[in-house]
């Protein structure tokens, strides 16, 4: 999988249909969103979805890391196997407790009391979409499986087809509803459902074929040898994602207190799917650096910094230029005051577009030196210096609503990067000074 030579035209080749897929997830959402926008109670079906979204986007987190999981160890049929084991244990955990919160009194504590929705009919309709959405579960985790295997091949145009043909399906599912006005939380969650299943057989076909090919036991590199190793390689990342899809979860809640609680969630929730659509693109820097760093780090380099800044300038011309204001009303279907509220969390969100893609490259570094570890610190400090911008928030400035959960996001993402950069530069020094002969203190040995 070694090249003589990295050109800008080979990244871009690896790199952009990544990124187009990547997009084009984000798109499902606002299909979704854009289909529930134009239901009669829209603020309130958004927000339902939402928090039925963001409980399952917490277990739904376990499962998409096992495409970085395989795309870093899998490299022969027989670390395939091993990977394969792993991923159906992983599911069928994160199945039994998604059950447990979706069937039981469990669920209506979680969204009754830790979410504040003091509607029982409210909490009934997030209970029943999440019974849906929990479903979704086993083919994300089965597609990220097999598309490590497809990144790791450098086959990732096939991501691109994938989300296409799901993007078609969940299109012409959204457009039925519509025309039925056949519209409820609900609706989402069978479209987000049905997207999923096409997308991860596309996956599965084009990943055995892939596995076919590849040799059965591969000395020459290093892989996986137990599930043991998988679960040391994997385990640090668990915890680090728990933790990253919290922020989510509880940045509803704290909008629960705000001086409107719909308005403040559906706008949120709006606002992010759009930023979403523009940073998800670069999410897939560490690939990049997973599949490239250890033998071209100069060209990797170059190359992450020139897209990095794209997100950033892509949402400050959608929110200056009026073209985004046009896009919410008439592609999206929102207007009046949540079209106003969400413009306003855009404009914040910018800030988390300006750090995001540099946060996933050191993440490739990480990955690709294994120290996972080090994300349970970085996502650590996000969490906690998001809630405490939360709580400032909420209780300064009640009836910015949406802004404060953009704000204190963003500036989640801002610590984050800073620990991360900081935690890499202090490795990168220890390990020159050891090269060099020296003691941290610089004595010679």
């Amino acid at each position: 999988m070694k090249d003589e030579t990295l050109t800008t035209k080979t990244l871009l080749l690896f790199f952009i249909p990544l990124g187009l897929s990547a997009s084009l997830v984000t798109l499902s959402h606002i299909i979704i969103n854009s289909t529930l926008a134009r239901a009669v109670d829209s603020e309130v079906i958004i927000a339902t979805y939402a928090i039925a979204m963001s409980v399952f986007g917490i277990t739904e987190r376990l499962a998409v890391i096992l495409r970085q999981t395989t795309s870093t160890l899998v490299r022969d049929r027989e670390s395939f196997r091993r990977m394969t084991h792993f991923s159906y244990y992983t599911i069928g955990a994160i199945m039994f407790v998604s059950a447990i919160i979706a069937y039981t009194q469990v669920g209506d504590f979680v969204f009754s009391q830790i979410f504040g929705v003091q509607d029982q009919d409210m909490v009934d309709q997030i209970q029943t979409i999440y019974q849906i959405l929990i479903y979704v579960t086993i083919f994300s985790g089965l597609r990220c499986l097999n598309q490590g295997i497809i990144i790791y091949n450098r086959q990732t145009k096939w991501l691109t087809i994938g989300m296409i043909i799901r993007l078609a399906a969940m299109y012409l599912l959204s457009l039925y509803f519509i025309k039925t006005g056949n519209i409820s939380g609900v609706t989402g969650a069978y479209i987000f459902l049905v997207g999923m299943m096409i997308e991860c057989t596309i996956s599965m076909v084009e990943a055995r074929t892939l596995v076919r090919k590849m040799p059965e036991n591969n000395l020459e590199l290093e892989k996986i040898n137990s599930k043991s190793q998988i679960f040391k390689f994997y385990s640090p990342l668990m915890m680090s994602s728990f933790i990253t899809v919290l922020i989510g979860p509880i940045i509803n809640v704290f909008l629960g207190k705000t001086t409107d609680i719909t308005l403040a969630i559906a706008s949120y929730t709006i606002a992010l799917s759009i930023t979403h659509l523009f940073i998800s693109f670069f999410s897939y820097t560490h690939q990049i650096v997973i599949n490239f760093y250890k033998d071209h780090e100069d060209q990797v380099k170059k190359f992450t910094m020139m897209i990095s800044f794209l997100p950033f300038i892509l949402i400050a011309g959608f929110c200056y230029s009026g073209v985004g204001e046009y896009a919410m009303e008439h592609l999206m279907g929102v207007n009046g005051r949540l079209l106003e509220a969400s413009l306003q969390s855009l404009q914040v969100f910018m800030i988390m577009a300006l750090v995001y893609p540099f946060i996933d490259f050191f993440n490739g570094l990480l990955l690709i030196r294994k120290q996972t570890k080090v994300t349970i610190i970085s996502q650590s400090t996000n969490l906690i210096l998001t809630v405490i911008f939360l709580i400032i928030g909420v209780s300064f400035a009640s009836e910015w609503n949406g802004v404060i959960g953009a704000l204190a996001q963003s500036l989640g993402f801002v610590a984050e990067l800073i620990i991360v950069m900081g935690i890499i530069k202090h490795t990168d020094k220890i390990k020159s000074q050891q090269t060099r002969g020296l003691t941290p203190g610089g004595v010679t040995h």
